[in-house]
């Protein structure tokens, strides 16, 4: 039986504790995860726990129950809302229904009326997971997938095997609208090793399929189908700034899928392209954030641009597999991984050599990937600092062992250039982030948003390399800083609390007060107070 998690809001807490004790949430198949006394607090837990049921009251500090409804059902719909006041408006009555509320009760609350409220709900929320791994229902999403035609336009097309003067005719002829005027592919990889028990990887698979087209549907039209195992998404944009929204709109999936379905995903997010014929090299380039994963972990979504910033998706986008996998591998696997594929491309260009012209143009084309490489990921390495041509001849003159070596030992340094570059990248990131806050603090309207805003990426890689780095949120961060100036005005200055609140950021001293505390165990007068000064 699935246990379902319920987060109580109210700002009296003997209300939450009436609540607990009047029925059997075990008995029910529910659990109370614990419960917050104002709106903004409960935000901060629904985005944390992500409970299956909110309850709340309407009039709170902070934020009213009607404002966090809102936020819910915009942010995390699948949590199901449940009002109970003890004002009988109907104004309130009538938005609560707008916003699908799935109960408004009044108070007092009685035990029975809550038991019959949680029963029902308890049926539909079986009901919901149910619909989603009935094996029968996998089945018929199976057999909705697309056409085969269109299926295998969308594979020819980002296998880069379409010419232009074709293009106009398959989308006639299959039906098919692609209009622009930007695309972004993306490759949603569902792993089939941690499946839960008794579930078909398969089946599981299509489940995803289908959930990522709801979900993502609305907004980005994408047009979706099976490729190599993973499902490929070609969402269409306005202008190719959108792209971060779609970041944290897949990232926002990943989790759903984890939490609803049993399924672990993974999104890949490609190089933004306003040319239909470019979606080869936007697909190459989602893929290869794919693998990423590895790097930044499972049930999240990953975008090109934000961990390889500094290339510009189009030259290094070779058709050559064995290249490809020569960079990929230089990226992300170890050193012995790179020493074979080192020696792979060697054996793929140097074998077949029947002349000794041939020779020296696979020894020209080994230096051009490899500067290309460079270039490209911005590496400064001995090997082509000095003269080309004479780099040209004393490659065309070694011996087959040494050019080997030294090709393999270019390829090490080439990853411990990037290790090297992505570390520092990413703690200069941070440190804009850190230098911004210093500068902007006292902005009410900072937030994470439009810090991500300022520095170009999304949400979700942005709160993940902030974390890593510093070890707390951005929000964590940004709030502890402010009430540390804050702490530090009311030592050094006179100001009223209301003044430094505006100071720091906070236009509602209530609540500046109610974080100040927070903090320090103390409110803001009782602080200064206690270190020596006390106000006016």
């Amino acid at each position: 039986m699935d246990i379902y998690t319920v987060l109580l809001v109210d700002d009296e807490e003997e209300v939450i504790q009436v609540i607990q004790k009047k029925i059997n949430w075990e008995g029910l198949g529910f659990s109370v995860i614990g419960y917050a006394n104002n709106g903004v607090k409960a935000l901060e837990m629904v985005e944390e726990f992500q409970p299956d049921v909110v309850m709340t009251d309407i009039r709170m500090p902070y934020m009213d129950g009607m404002e966090l409804a809102r936020r819910i059902r915009t942010e995390f719909p699948a949590t199901k809302v449940l009002i109970f006041t003890g004002f009988d408006e109907f104004e309130y009555a009538k938005e609560a229904v707008h916003l699908e509320v799935e109960e408004y009760i009044l108070k007092p609350v009685n035990s029975v009326e809550l038991t019959n409220v949680f029963t029902s709900l308890k049926i539909k929320l079986d009901q919901e997971i149910s619909e989603k791994r009935n094996k029968e229902v996998l089945k018929k999403y199976y057999m909705e997938s697309l056409p085969f035609l269109k299926t295998n336009f969308y594979v020819t097309l980002i296998e880069g095997r379409i010419r232009r003067e074709e293009v106009g005719k398959y989308l006639k002829d299959y039906q098919i609208d692609l209009e622009g005027p930007y695309y972004c592919c993306l490759v949603v990889h569902t792993s089939s090793t941690r499946v839960e028990k008794n579930m078909d990887p398969v089946l599981l698979a299509m489940s995803v399929q289908k959930q990522a087209g709801e979900y993502l549907g609305e907004r980005w039209k994408p047009k979706r189908f099976s490729y190599l195992g993973n499902l490929i998404m070609i969402a269409r944009l306005n202008n190719e700034n959108e792209v971060s929204e779609l970041t944290d709109e897949c990232d926002r999936f990943c989790r759903y899928a984890r939490r609803i379905i049993g399924a672990v995903v993974t999104v890949g997010v490609g190089w933004v392209c306003s040319d239909i014929l470019d979606l080869s090299q936007s697909y190459a380039s989602a893929r290869e954030a794919v693998s990423y994963r590895v790097i930044y972990g499972t049930s999240r979504a990953i975008n090109i641009r934000e961990i390889a910033p500094q290339e510009t998706g189009g030259s290094e986008m070779v058709s050559d597999a064995v290249i490809s996998n020569l960079f990929r591998t230089i990226r992300l696997d170890s050193r012995e991984d790179i020493i074979e594929e080192a020696n792979n491309y060697m054996d793929h260009v140097f074998l077949p050599a029947k002349s000794l012209q041939y020779h020296h143009i696979a020894v020209m084309e080994l230096v051009s990937v490899l500067y290309r490489f460079a270039v490209n990921n911005d590496i400064q390495t001995e090997a082509f600092s000095g003269d080309m041509g004479e780099l040209y001849g004393r490659l065309s003159d070694m011996a087959p062992d040494a050019l080997r070596k030294w090709f393999a030992d270019t390829c090490l340094t080439f990853q411990e250039s990037l290790i090297s570059t992505r570390n520092k990248s990413t703690k200069s990131f941070v440190l804009r982030a850190q230098e911004y806050v210093c500068e902007n603090y006292a902005d009410a309207d900072l937030s994470l948003d439009s810090i991500c805003e300022v520095l170009g990426v999304s949400n979700s890689y942005f709160s993940t390399i902030f974390k890593k780095e510093t070890g707390n949120s951005f929000i964590s961060y940004l709030t502890d800083y402010r009430m540390d100036q804050a702490a530090r005005r009311l030592l050094e200055t006179s100001e009223k609390s209301y003044i430094i609140a505006k100071e720091v950021g906070y236009t509602d001293p209530n609540y500046f007060s109610y974080v100040f505390k927070r903090r320090f165990g103390v409110s803001p007068s009782k602080y200064r107070t206690e270190h020596g000064k006390s106000e006016k």
